[in-house]
């Protein structure tokens, strides 16, 4: 069904005249007659009895016409959903409890009048992929992985170095300890079922193994952070790493411990990435905004590996 005939047809109906219906479409009132007459018989109806007063709506026309007002609002919200500016800007924080997300809700209240979709995706090349098909605007990610450079066509900044520390249960050996070094942590497991072989994150924690022979294990099934902090909680051989911004919440009961890990102190690189020729204006306002509220990166006595993509 062509629009303009419907847009047309709700305008004679709102004015009650032809010639003021073209009047305020800029168009002619023989061009008003004829787009009238063409979904009229579009429709198999007439639509209009013609007046002195000017034109009446038949009942078909009266039945018609809040669906024709529909189809127009439909329309204006199909326009609006991809037009620059004016669509959401969709970013990709991988996980609900991660530091992304708390940069994007720093974000939200810096500028509550930007709408935002926020979606998780899980690897980087799903990532990339959505960014340069437009399905989302920016992703943040570590980056680049060993042999899987990011397209020319993808720009990228690092935003937040995010310091691991050691999370344990009550009864194991460094519970008591103010701080840790990474040597320190040598010869004690550290569980992390998380891992997923591909991914930027499982890159990142074989160069630390790797760096400081620590041994790290992912074995098991993943039945995610609640089961990871009862199982920390409950077993003194067991420790995990965790993000200094990872937002979780667990009982009093568990008496959990977070410790900071120095000498050096491991840093996840946390980066944006974006299409170069991305034009929503949202998007230049998120890394405007990125790079006024985030610290510096690779500050002294911190450590990440060689391949993660500089500021």
């Amino acid at each position: 069904m062509d629009l303009d005939t419907v847009r047309t047809f709700v305008a004679v109906a709102d004015a009650g005249q032809f010639q003021q219906a073209a009047t305020e479409l800029a168009v002619t009132q023989q061009a008003v007659s004829k787009r009238v007459a063409a979904l009229e018989r579009a429709l198999g109806v007439r639509l209009f009895t013609r007046t002195p007063r000017g034109a009446e709506l038949t009942i078909d026309g009266q039945a018609f016409l809040p669906h024709a007002r529909e189809l127009l609002r439909v329309s204006e919200r199909a326009v609006a959903s991809v037009r620059t500016g004016r669509r959401p800007l969709r970013v990709d924080i991988i996980a609900s409890r991660g530091a992304a997300s708390g940069l994007m809700r720093g974000f939200h209240r810096t500028y509550p009048e930007v709408d935002l979709d926020v979606v998780m995706l899980f690897d980087i090349d799903t990532a990339v992929a959505a960014i340069r098909s437009g399905a989302i605007d920016a992703s943040f990610r570590a980056v680049a992985v060993p042999g899987r450079p990011l397209p020319e066509d993808i720009e990228c900044v690092r935003v937040l170095d995010e310091p691991l520390q050691l999370l344990t249960g009550p009864a194991h050996a460094l519970a008591g300890a103010k701080s840790v070094t990474v040597a320190e942590l040598a010869g004690h497991r550290i569980w992390m079922p998380g891992i997923v072989p591909g991914t930027e994150w499982a890159a990142y924690y074989d160069d630390l193994v790797a760096e400081f022979g620590l041994t790290i294990e992912a074995t098991g099934p993943n039945f995610g952070s609640d089961a990871l902090l009862d199982t920390v909680a409950d077993t003194p051989a067991l420790a995990t790493f965790m993000g200094e911004q990872t937002r979780l919440v667990w009982p009093a009961g568990h008496g959990l411990r977070l410790i900071p890990v120095t000498g050096p102190t491991p840093v996840y690189p946390h980066s944006l990435l974006w299409h170069r020729d991305n034009p929503h204006p949202a998007l230049a306002t998120l890394r405007t905004h990125l790079a006024a509220t985030t610290a510096g990166h690779d500050a002294a006595g911190t450590w990440t590996p060689d391949w993660v993509i500089p500021r």
